[in-house]
């Protein structure tokens, strides 16, 4: 009796796993008519961190749910709406919450339109606070911003042990669309020095625009979020971006580099003048703001450079410059390079030729004298294979998952011959 009930136990988990195995080579078989039925280029979505934990931001500091260091978290923010969050900090390190606020793609946005985020301490007092918009180009696309607590002996401001608050307000003008905006979160620390450095910045610095980079233009497409930039060496790479479409781009640069980066869009038909139609925002490793630059585009060649940028240096934190102080570390910095949606009314929705040239002057230098592990902000052997190779960000997924990528590769008609040749497994073993 047992040895029959197990026999039936057994049949019936090897039939319910094929039927889960067909109906996943079912959906594979419909994927290609579903792509079809969509009559055009999609514009690939944005795409988040998948170990990010859901959490909500409180309307009160005092219902603030905490950030934990080292974890990405995700929440919405509504249509003038502000959230809070809660941190606790010591003494020990320095802290950077930095938030990406992604519109829905194709979203309508307004001059102005952006969000803020600050960190306060228990009596309100701000710590510090970055403000990111959409100004010269205003379009949807993903905005990156952070706020930082650091540790400076001497100050009386923010420097106490204990719980502090993260406050992200949206910034919304009257015409703006309604929608919510997705928002990814992330929380690092950064360990102090040993012995303070020095707080001065060179007076003299290399601020002229190197020579493109030699070696030739190769392939290299960007990914769909910061959790999957593609990673860049010094050199020209050629890519292919859709109308609305950002590409996101890392590179990592060491303590006493200096990046340079431009853009170019390739010439197409001629038409009117599509005015910011490309934009190239440039992140620090803590994904906090540095820089970004607009062109415009006519169908002829043109071509964005970002401002020179000062070699990595910690002491660049104690500017009042933004582009300044983002070069404080060592670590993985980020490009990501946005084409208008108004390129389609104009010129159709196909993709645009793009190229991002990039160099790193410099020889590495050594740290400035972290007490601890620096974390994010380094540049390792591995970070550098990375960038010769253009792998992403995005750790290895499952094994599961990484077999269901597989089959999704695997041509329809191999994928029946698979359930066929699974049912005929199974009767063998029933007979």
């Amino acid at each position: 009796m047992s040895t029959q009930t197990e026999g039936r136990t057994g049949t019936g988990r090897r039939a319910g796993a094929l039927i889960a195995v067909a109906t996943v080579l079912g959906a594979v078989v419909a994927l290609p008519a579903q792509a079809r039925a969509t009559g055009g280029p999609e514009v690939p979505s944005y795409a988040f961190d998948g170990s990010a934990q859901r959490i909500r931001g409180a309307a009160s500091s005092l219902d603030a749910k905490e950030l934990k260091p080292g974890r990405t978290y995700r929440d919405s923010l509504e249509k003038d709406g502000k959230v809070h969050y809660r941190v606790n900090l010591d003494n020990e390190r320095n802290t950077y919450v930095s938030v990406v606020a992604v519109p829905p793609p194709g979203g309508e946005v307004e001059y102005g339109d952006g969000f803020r985020v600050s960190i306060q301490d228990g009596s309100g007092a701000e710590c510090s606070y970055q403000k990111v918009n959409f100004a010269s180009a205003q379009y949807a696309r993903p905005l990156a911003g952070y706020a930082r607590r650091t540790v400076v002996p001497g100050s009386s401001t923010c420097q106490t042990e204990g719980a502090y608050y993260v406050l992200v307000e949206r910034d919304s003008a009257t015409a703006s669309a309604p929608d919510d905006w997705e928002l990814e979160i992330r929380h690092v620390t950064e360990p102090l020095l040993k012995q303070p450095g020095p707080t001065e910045l060179p007076k003299t610095w290399a601020s002229g625009t190197p020579a493109p980079p030699a070696g030739g233009q190769q392939q290299r497409q960007g990914g769909a979020g910061f959790h999957e930039a593609v990673a860049l060496r010094e050199g020209e790479w050629r890519a292919d971006i859709l109308p609305g479409q950002t590409l996101f781009y890392r590179v990592p640069v060491d303590w006493g580099q200096q990046l340079h980066a431009s853009a170019e869009l390739g010439s197409g038909v001629k038409g009117d003048l599509v005015s910011n139609a490309l934009s190239l925002t440039l992140d620090n490793p803590a994904l906090g703001f540095v820089e970004m630059e607009t062109v415009s585009y006519t169908g002829k060649p043109a071509t964005l450079v970002l401002d020179p940028l000062r070699p990595v240096a910690h002491e660049n934190r104690t500017s009042y410059n933004v582009a300044t102080s983002g070069m404080r570390f060592a670590g993985w910095y980020y490009l990501s390079a946005t084409l208008s949606p108004k390129i389609a009314a104009e010129y159709g929705d196909a993709p645009v030729p793009l190229t991002l040239r990039v160099t790193v002057k410099g020889s590495p230098k050594g740290d400035p004298g972290y007490d601890g592990d620096p974390g994010a902000f380094t540049v390792t052997t591995g970070d550098r294979e990375a960038a010769e190779k253009g792998t992403n960000a995005a750790p290895a997924e499952t094994n599961g998952t990484m077999a269901l990528v597989a089959t999704v590769g695997i041509g329809t008609g191999t994928a029946l011959l698979l359930v066929l040749g699974a049912w005929t497994l199974l009767a063998r073993r029933r007979a």
